[in-house]
């Protein structure tokens, strides 16, 4: 069992505010480690099109589920929740505090509430939703989701068919929606938590978003793609960065024309992300961009444990 004066500290926040810094500055001030929270930082095989801390950042302070998966093998969230769990009981062994951060908002409440077990559907279902999106398209399958979870569209990521479905085969064998399932329970967790989320300004956010698909494109993230290719029906890579460069190696768009919608379905993205955490009432808010947003935090820490 863990004693209750083990704290673990969340930073979270969209993409490209800066929760990667922010988390290594408060493990290295608490002298401990960072949990990363990030859907796609697990696997190893996607590294720029994830933003992975780099190499210098890793050396600072010690990551864990950074490149610990491969694509090929299956890693739901769940899986997610049980590893990491136990990871934080051994953790919680050598160290009072231990940072969480990244920007999967299911993946931060897995860990720090878990979630009802969402029903397995009938296969039939997924295979005529499956057909659907051949037929008529994501577009077609992204309002049929609207209508039957506005608060599952307002969180999920749209440009990832196979989260639209799983979405949509559950509505479609229970009737209920699968917000609903997550909202159901909360598990008590055996350590303080501590809820801390970044923000900058939407047009600065923005425009690091963009700079950040360009560095990422001068960066080789089109050789990165490339190489994925034939895997590319996982869903690991059903995701923004991704999808929209093998669009451009099936010669369905240019590649400015692929690069610009990187940029809008990250920001669209981003979007998504504030409406998760906002939604979370323990959440503690900070502007990234302030000098001494450290400090701020670490009080703020001081003061909830």
């Amino acid at each position: 069992m863990i004693p209750k004066t083990k704290t673990l500290i969340v930073v979270a926040g969209p993409t490209a505010v800066g929760k990667t810094a922010a988390a290594i500055e408060l493990a290295k001030h608490y002298n401990t480690v960072v949990v990363s929270a990030d859907s796609r930082q697990f696997f190893r095989e996607m590294s720029i099109g994830t933003a992975k801390p780099d190499t210098q950042e890793l050396a600072e302070v010690k990551h864990y589920f950074i490149d610990s998966h491969s694509i090929a093998e299956p890693f739901s969230v769940g899986d997610f929740e049980k590893q990491g769990l136990a990871l934080l009981d051994e953790l919680f062994e050598v160290h009072n505090h231990i940072i969480l951060a990244g920007g999967s908002g299911l993946y931060i409440k897995a860990i720090c509430e878990g979630f009802d077990d969402v029903p397995k559907a009938d296969p039939v279902i997924r295979e005529n939703l499956n057909h659907e999106l051949e037929e008529k398209g994501i577009t077609y399958l992204q309002q049929k989701l609207k209508l039957a979870d506005p608060v599952y569209y307002d969180e999920v990521d749209l440009d990832n068919p196979q989260r639209i479905i799983r979405a949509l085969e559950v509505f479609e064998s229970t009737g209920k929606p699968i917000s609903s399932y997550r909202q159901a329970t909360v598990n008590k967790r055996p350590f303080h938590i501590v809820k801390l989320a970044l923000n900058l300004p939407r047009e600065v956010l923005y425009n690091r978003i963009n700079q950040r698909v360009d560095i990422m494109m001068q960066h080789g993230l089109l050789a990165e793609v490339q190489g994925l290719l034939p895997y590319r029906q996982l869903n690991a890579l059903q995701t923004v960065g991704f999808t929209e460069l093998f669009d451009y190696i099936d010669g369905q768009i240019t590649l400015e024309k692929a690069i610009e919608m990187i940029k809008q379905n990250t920001r669209r993205f981003a979007k998504r992300q504030l409406t998760w955490f906002r939604r979370d009432a323990e959440f503690h808010w900070f502007q990234a961009s302030d000098a001494d947003v450290i400090e701020q935090m670490v009080n703020t820490v001081s003061a909830a444990s």
